[in-house]
Parts: C-alpha cells; structure tokens; sequence
C-alpha cells in the first residue's frame, strides 16, 4: 500500500543545482528515519544522505558542502537539495524511507541525475 514518488532529476551541466523531492503515500506505521542513495552503471548503492525524525543529518563524504537533506514529518516528504554538481555525481538516486514499526524499508523507483558538459 506504501508508494514513494520520487521527482526532480534531470540533466544539468557541472556546477550546477538540482533538488530531488520523495513523497511517501498510503498506510505507512510511521516514519523513522529518511535518505538518498545513488547508484551509479556497474556500481553498488551507496548512501548519500540521510536524516533522522529529528532532523540529525549524515553526509556521504563525496557530497558534504554540496548536499543537503531536509524532511517535513507533517507532509511526509524528503528533499535532497544538490549545488555544484559534478560528472561523478550521475547516477541514479533512489529515495529511501524506514518504517517506524519493525524498520521496513520502502524504496522509490529511482530517478536519473546527469551531470556532463
């Protein structure tokens, strides 16, 4: 019943910004903490931010001063906010949200960030 809609990728040139939004729906038994993972063609899915229901961030390094993660507990909603981004940060970025109740984690179908010249 739970669906995560992930928007806001996209092609953009280095140096430039882009900001990523994951809505969760339908009966979710809370929300603990939420994050952004990417993966990259012939790489594993790695953690790029994450969040806590307080509001305690954590950075992968490649992306800290870059990034940032932000949440609305009373929308459901997480945001990934991207300034100069880099051709190695392409990938496919996949939101990811844990339930409260036993730490079930729902996945979003991904969505492509491309980053070249």
């Amino acid at each position: 019943q739970v669906q995560l809609v992930e928007s806001g990728g996209g092609l953009v040139q280095p140096g430039g910004s882009l900001r990523l939004s994951c809505t969760v729906s339908g009966i979710i038994f809370g929300v603990n903490s939420m994050g952004w993972y990417r993966q990259a063609p012939g790489k594993q899915r790695d953690l790029v931010a994450s969040i806590t229901r307080g509001g305690s961030a954590n950075y992968a390094d490649s992306v800290k001063g870059r990034f940032t993660i932000s949440r609305d507990n009373a929308k459901n909603t997480v945001y990934l906010q991207m300034i100069n981004l880099k051709p190695e940060d392409t990938a496919v970025y996949y939101c990811n949200v844990q339930q409260l109740i036993n730490r079930y984690d729902y996945w979003g179908q991904g969505t492509q960030v491309t980053v070249s010249s």
